[in-house]
């Protein structure tokens, strides 16, 4: 067992995409430095450990290590929460109070949603990083505390600045390193084990057999968008754990029990498409692309069916007139099949065309959703909405 491996194994990580291995490596590299690291990633994907891991492994680890949600306390004391307060400063101050900068001297301090922190709380933690200096809320005593900041965030620090919601100079004093944990349909090849884990796990809890998926269900999983990331996953495998009585998931139990909405559809399509001689690779974030991407894939199969069928109809058409300028057709037919694309027109309405294809997914499968649903990539109940929207509740 390498290095990486024994530090995911010891920090509970479980995965091995090149994302989350680049992310423990930066982690494992800045832990015995002093710099201050930021954390980027989404809710869910476990930031927390990445702080966990810098602290274990750094000459602090025998002090003192504090772990702070700025986005859930209040305003108006997240002043007193972190620096302190002297006793009679607030209407509630009966006694002085020491804050975390003063309990945690020495140690390390995780500032998670750092984004939500106030303006004003800002500047005082800017004075921290730079000097070490603080002062109580109450008091003019300036105090010094030795304590190493890793701070994280879901949000977007650059445009926050530009929204005027964070300080430049904070941003780039708390940017010295900066770790990437990806959400999980960046990782979608660790979904499998992941689930695996958390089925064992529950498995145990409950005193039932451990769910297993088949190759179905484990696609459909890689193609759902886990707003909610590993969380989510863990949240997932408890509940069908507890209510499903087999011990094979199918996919009739991902869509009652998946929550798919538009911002959480399976991914439609993976593939670079050609267009033009541009190359368009499809947005995991943007269900629009995707949705317009596939759409183009379907206009052009259906051009090629025109050209088909024109060339079928002029072959007959000559061959009964006794024509013989057949191959004449097939070479200027051939040299038009390569062309890309044509630029669509303008007025091309995708509604109709997405109309289109839901009524020929309706058609194909004799009306069958669940199988239309599974040939158009979305689910289900997104399915229902969109024949309600185009009125096809009679196909």
């Amino acid at each position: 067992m390498n290095n990486r491996d024994s530090i995911k194994q010891r920090f509970g990580i479980i995965g091995n995409s090149d994302l989350l291995n680049q992310a423990v490596d930066i982690a494992v590299q800045v832990a015995p430095t002093e710099v201050t690291v930021l954390i980027n990633g989404e809710n869910g994907t476990g930031k927390d450990v990445f702080s966990k891991i810098i602290h274990q492994l750094s000459l602090r680890k025998h002090k003192t290590f504090i772990a702070i949600n700025c986005g859930a306390i209040p305003e108006g004391t997240i002043d007193s929460e972190l620096f302190g307060h002297e006793k009679g400063s607030f209407t509630s101050a009966y006694e002085s109070r020491k804050g975390y900068f003063e309990e945690a001297n020495g140690g390390t301090i995780f500032l998670d949603e750092i984004a939500e922190m106030p303006l004003p709380t800002q500047s005082r933690l800017l004075r921290v990083l730079e000097n070490g200096e603080f002062i109580r809320v109450g008091s003019s005593k300036i105090q010094k505390t030795d304590v190493r900041i890793v701070a994280a965030t879901n949000k977007n620090l650059v445009e926050a600045i530009r929204d005027n919601k964070f300080r430049e100079d904070l941003y780039f004093r708390l940017n010295t390193v900066t770790i990437y944990v990806p959400p999980l349909r960046e990782r979608k090849e660790d979904i499998e084990i992941l689930f695996r884990y958390f089925a064992v796990q529950f498995a145990e809890k409950y005193s039932k057999k451990p769910i297993r998926l088949t190759p179905s269900t484990l696609q459909i999983l890689q193609k759902y968008h886990w707003p909610g990331n590993v969380r989510e996953l863990r949240n997932f495998v408890e509940k069908i754990t507890v209510l499903i009585q087999k011990e094979h998931l199918i996919e009739e139990d991902l869509y009652q029990y998946l929550p798919f909405t538009e911002n959480s559809l399976p991914i439609i399509n993976q593939l670079p498409v050609t267009f033009q001689n541009t190359t368009y690779q499809p947005n995991n974030g943007s269900l629009e692309t995707e949705i317009i991407l596939k759409a183009l894939i379907e206009i052009k199969r259906e051009i090629q069916e025109v050209k088909n069928q024109i060339f079928e109809l002029s072959l007959k058409s000559e061959n009964l007139e006794g024509n013989n300028n057949g191959n004449s057709f097939q070479k200027i037919y051939n040299d038009n099949r390569i062309n890309e694309l044509p630029m669509l027109d303008e007025s091309l309405s995708l509604e109709k065309k997405e109309k289109d294809m839901i009524v020929r997914a309706l058609n194909k499968y004799k009306s069958n959703r669940k199988k239309a649903a599974a040939e158009l990539g979305i689910s289900e109940r997104t399915l229902y909405r969109k024949i309600k929207q185009y009125d096809l509740e009679q196909l």
